[in-house]
């Protein structure tokens, strides 16, 4: 290694330890590191609360469907992870399509906020990032297949009209259905 790749190497390092992630931890366990769900539930939460009082600027010319996201706790901790993984992954289907909607709509508007953009595009990428997090865990994203789907219940949607409203749904769906069930196949050692 010559001198020249040496300080590339020590920035690349200096630059992964404030994100407080393991740097030399396994990619398919980094969704288990709290730390990792957090960061991305707190952008959530940020855009959701930085659309809250916005009128105008975060109104979308569509209903955009969502998926539901309550949880019967009852009957979740009664499902199988496979299951549980189903849910997850119909919703994160449903939501990131909710979202790329959303960001087609808003780059369309008369005038997007440069703020409001920049929290599409963090909920774009984070969901892009936890669906490869999901899948480096290994949550059998099979389970959505055609065979497995007929036999499950449909997913639960309704439709959202706000930024405000679609960014609610992605922070309560990483609060709740996302964060039980990595926590569950986390715990269990499920990949």
């Amino acid at each position: 290694m010559g001198v020249h790749e040496c300080p590339a190497l020590l920035l690349l390092l200096f630059l992964l330890l404030p994100l407080g992630l393991p740097v030399l931890g396994s990619p398919s366990r980094l969704i288990c590191d709290n730390r990792v769900l957090e960061r991305y539930i707190l952008e959530a939460k940020e855009a959701e609360n930085a659309t809250m009082g916005c009128a105008e600027d975060c109104s979308l010319s569509e209903n955009i469907t969502v998926p539901d996201t309550k949880v019967n706790f009852y009957a979740w901790n009664r499902m199988e992870v496979s299951q549980q993984a189903m849910e997850v992954w119909q919703g994160l289907a449903v939501l990131s399509e909710a979202i790329l909607r959303g960001q087609a709509l808003f780059v369309n508007s008369s005038q997007p906020s440069g703020t409001l953009r920049l929290h599409v595009d963090k909920a774009v990428s984070g969901l892009r990032s936890l669906t490869s997090l999901l899948r480096a865990l290994g949550a059998p994203k099979e389970a959505i297949s055609i065979p497995d789907a007929a036999s499950a219940a449909p997913l639960q949607t309704f439709t959202v009209d706000t930024l405000w409203k679609l960014f609610r749904i992605y922070s309560n769906f990483l609060r709740g259905k996302l964060k039980l069930y990595t926590g569950e196949a986390c715990r269990r050692g499920d990949r």
